[in-house]
């Protein structure tokens, strides 16, 4: 804090050899050196949002840091499309006004990973500024992230993997208490629906012809164990009525889930295959109570409730084995019930995943918690602020003894060493702004430092 030794508003120190000059002007017109059009919406436009409980942050929207959203579709703010976010330790002026990319507080920019294009890219890519990457989707919805030259591009990430800065690998598993459900239809009524001629495993899927080639499995599988597949990949049952647009499988519908909770297996092959990419396919038998057939991320047994929780396809050396093992299942109650165990109290045993669960930021359907984007976008601000702040040189001097406010300004080591520390910051500011206006004369350094200090004495 500046307290007594803060620039006067009024006022022009510039040291100049041994000694200090200072210089009054009269008063001027204070939109004579006014902010560039491209931040004027931004730095005025903004709505406040909720500030971290270990944000001291007390920057005007003027002094902050610009994060741009690149995604034209994706701005996780609503209404408008600017707004100053307070995180939990800095803030932030976040935008998707891309006529901002160019300005020296522009200091980020965010990228959605499924509309990211090579070929829109904003170039040149500017020395100061940061690359966000967030990619939550499919690995199919952009192979082009899946290339080494590509991802190392961002400097932070929110993906997937649970590599990434900020991992997003249980996005779709929204707690513990979640999995702990219990089943929605007990073993006794399967075997029942087993009776009436449901088949013992249910492949429910309209999206076709995908990386994974999962269609071309189950079509091997069905020659040796029955197979229920609704919906428009291997049709051979119809759904009913109200349940016949498969897009509602994509919600939490109770009238779906009653109707595949029957099911003992549910075929759960993801669309892609990636490390650590799991979907709702593999976490909703779970919460269902129901076993899931599991192939997509390699890495998945890492993150199940427990060892024996899923039947992993890869397992198995073909199609005909997994379903000799499924078949073994069906007929035996016991065996298949130790598959559910992890219901039971203590029985998710998977320590990663508990805390995987407990450490994570961002909730899913969670009013108490931010929302993954929220959350990366904070994630992001923060960062940025600190390197920000680590760019920066040395302290304002403080003395030997006392605190600043209590120095006379008359004394000598005030004089030289206080007004030293805020006058470089003065022609700081002047060279910046120099730059940004594409001067080439650099005498013209003290009219900038002026017009910047009627700004600040306008605003005062």
């Amino acid at each position: 804090m500046r307290r007594g030794w803060d620039r006067a508003p009024g006022v022009l120190c510039l040291a100049l050899s041994w000694a200090a000059l200072c210089r009054s002007w009269e008063p001027a017109d204070a939109e004579a050196f006014g902010p560039q059009s491209a931040l004027s919406d931004v730095e005025f436009a903004v709505a406040a949002s909720y500030r971290g409980p270990g944000n001291n942050d007390t920057r005007g929207n003027r002094e902050l840091p610009i994060l741009l959203w690149w995604s034209a579709g994706l701005f996780p703010h609503f209404p408008g499309d600017t707004e100053r976010v307070d995180c939990a330790r800095s803030s932030c002026l976040v935008t998707r006004q891309r006529k901002v990319q160019l300005q020296r507080r522009t200091t980020a920019i965010i990228f959605y990973g499924t509309d990211f294009r090579a070929y829109e890219a904003p170039l040149p890519r500017l020395p100061h500024q940061t690359w966000a990457l967030f990619h939550e989707e499919s690995p199919m919805n952009n192979y082009v992230l899946s290339h080494t030259p590509a991802i190392r591009l961002f400097n932070y990430t929110a993906t997937f993997r649970r590599e990434s800065d900020y991992p997003l690998t249980l996005q779709w598993l929204p707690s513990l208490e979640y999995l702990l459900q219990p089943p929605a239809v007990s073993l006794q009524e399967k075997n029942r629906w087993r009776r009436a001629g449901l088949a013992p495993v249910l492949y429910m899927q309209s999206h076709c012809d995908v990386p994974s080639d999962r269609d071309r499995y189950v079509r091997e599988l069905m020659k040796y164990i029955e197979v229920d597949s609704y919906g428009k990949c291997l049709n051979n049952r119809q759904l009913p009525e109200r349940l016949e647009n498969t897009e509602t499988a994509t919600g939490e519908d109770s009238e779906f889930m009653s109707f595949v909770s029957r099911y003992k297996f549910h075929l759960a092959l993801e669309n892609g295959i990636c490390p650590d990419y799991m979907t709702e396919k593999l976490w909703r038998p779970l919460h269902l109570g129901c076993v899931p057939v599991y192939r997509g991320s390699p890495s998945a047994s890492d993150w199940l409730p427990s060892p024996r929780s899923a039947v992993l396809v890869d397992d198995f050396p073909s199609p005909r084995a997994l379903a000799d093992f499924l078949r073994q299942l069906d007929a035996d109650d016991a065996a298949y019930a130790r598959f559910l165990e992890f219901k039971r109290p203590g029985g998710v045993a998977n320590a990663p995943l508990l805390e995987a669960l407990r450490a994570r930021e961002w909730g899913v359907n969670d009013m108490t918690k931010p929302n993954y984007l929220n959350g990366f976008e904070c994630f992001v601000c923060d960062r940025e602020n600190e390197r920000l702040a680590a760019q920066r040189g040395c302290p304002l001097p403080t003395p030997g003894y006392g605190q600043p406010e209590d120095i006379a300004q008359n004394d000598s080591w005030a004089q030289m060493w206080l007004q030293d520390y805020w006058q470089s910051l003065d022609q700081a500011e002047g060279l910046e702004s120099l730059i940004l206006h594409n001067e080439s004369d650099p005498s013209l350094l003290w009219h900038h430092i002026h017009q910047l200090a009627v700004r600040r004495a306008g605003h005062h």
